[in-house]
């Protein structure tokens, strides 16, 4: 039987830590200091719910001299953790870009999107509340989690429901069409 395969991307800002989060959930470990990143993809076999998959994960750039990439970046992902940092209102600002850009690429908005405000262990120096930042998942029709890649806080559920919403998306579109309006073709036959 082959193994289940789960694409997640990382989308948001420069330095609101999507590299963090990403090797904090797959490798376990808080990197302090690290270079920007372009691109970088990670592939790991996990278990969600007592089900085993293949996760790959595409951790994006976040500086804008590399948005010409993210329609390659949409295209590939079926799911994306949307993460702005809690102490850093552009972010908030760009995330709420990055999605609107993911819905016109996508051409719906059936997107399955796990909403992230990150460095929630800077509780003092914090631009965007909760609220906000609840506000803003269910304007995404998403879930929302604050996390702190630095002490693990919430990085596990944030990836994990991820997962969730791209197994529930993907049987959604394996989902049969059900509408009583809906009247079979006629079959024609033609003679020439």
């Amino acid at each position: 039987m082959a193994t289940e395969k789960c694409k997640a991307v990382v989308l948001g800002g420069g330095s609101v830590g999507k590299s963090c989060l990403t090797l904090r959930y797959l490798q376990g470990k808080f990197i302090e200091d690290y270079n920007p990143t372009i691109e970088e993809s990670y592939r790991k076999m996990i278990t969600v719910d007592e089900n085993v998959m293949m996760l790959e994960v595409l951790d994006t750039a976040g500086q804008e001299e590399f948005r010409s990439v993210q329609d390659k970046y949409f295209r590939s992902g079926e799911g994306f953790l949307m993460i702005y940092s809690i102490v850093s209102r552009t972010s908030f600002v760009e995330i709420q870009n990055l999605h609107e850009s993911l819905r016109y690429a996508k051409n719906t908005n059936d997107i399955p999107t796990v909403t992230v405000g990150n460095k929630s262990d800077l509780v003092n120096d914090r631009q965007i509340s909760s609220s906000e930042g609840q506000e803003l998942a269910s304007k995404f029709n998403s879930k929302f989690f604050e996390t702190s890649a630095k002490t693990g806080d919430n990085v596990q559920e944030a990836f994990e429901q991820l997962i969730r919403e791209i197994k529930n998306w993907k049987q959604r579109s394996l989902a049969p069409v059900n509408d009583q309006n809906i009247k079979p073709k006629k079959k024609r036959c033609f003679i020439l």
